[in-house]
């Protein structure tokens, strides 16, 4: 069984971003990307997947410039087998992904398909799904647990209130939720042998796929300075406040 797993380039998430001056977008110059860790934990559950035996081939596969080449080159340090990159430097929309994942698809022929369940930059948590709808394929979201029987695969997935099982037939897509495992961490050897590995680099246009955004973004602007709390005396006082001055009582 072939798995694909999508990465995206992101800002690291320990980094504070900054909102340009111009509010046109965030600032990335100068500063630490790495790979989504919804991504990450998708590329470790393949990898463990293959380790169980489960699965022949995890195939990393990433949209975006060329400095995306690292993030598929952690995803290989991770358990990967190869790597393909769609190429571009035109700012990639959910819909212009999940164009270029089908396209990928059709050419890989895999048999599931598994992605984090949002990117931490746009939070769209929009590509996994308009991926199985493209490819009319079955979906799972916000998996917490993944187990492959057969020509089937079972998925918690966590839902308001608790959690819900289901099984997909294969061919099928799931994202990932952070509950479902802990990546490892990626040591200096695997570092050194995921340089070997095979790594295949397309455009758009060699994969016959329109990327033009859909969107356009009018402002960005950084969430309100939140007003420091106040200490009361006695709850009377707190009664009192929230009558006469926040006016919720």
């Amino acid at each position: 069984m072939k798995v694909l797993v999508p990465v995206k380039r992101v800002v690291d998430y320990n980094v504070k971003v900054r909102v340009k001056s111009d509010q046109s977008g965030v600032d990335i110059a100068n500063v630490k990307m790495s790979m989504n860790p919804f991504d990450e934990i998708a590329v470790e559950e393949a990898t463990r997947l293959k380790e169980k035996g489960v699965v022949t081939e995890v195939v990393a596969v990433s949209c975006g410039v060329t400095q995306s080449q690292e993030t598929l080159r952690t995803a290989m340090a991770i358990g990967a087998d190869r790597g393909i990159l769609a190429q571009t430097d035109v700012e990639l929309q959910p819909l212009a992904v999940a164009k270029l994942l089908k396209a990928v698809v059709e050419k890989e022929q895999p048999q599931l398909v598994i992605l984090g369940k949002q990117a931490i930059d746009d939070d769209a948590n929009q590509t996994g799904q308009m991926l199985a709808a493209m490819l009319d394929w079955p979906q799972a979201t916000f998996a917490s647990k993944v187990e492959v029987e057969g020509e089937k695969v079972k998925v918690t997935r966590e839902v308001d209130g608790g959690l819900e099982t289901i099984e997909l037939t294969l061919p099928a897509i799931v994202t990932t939720d952070l509950r479902l495992n802990e990546p490892r961490y990626v040591t200096l050897p695997n570092i050194m042998k995921a340089k070997k590995k095979p790594l295949d680099t397309f455009t758009p246009e060699d994969l016959g796929v329109d990327v033009t955004p859909r969107l356009k973004t009018l402002k960005v602007v950084e969430p309100a300075t939140r007003k420091a709390g106040i200490m009361v005396p006695d709850v009377a006082t707190l009664v009192d406040k929230l009558k006469n001055e926040a006016k919720v009582v």
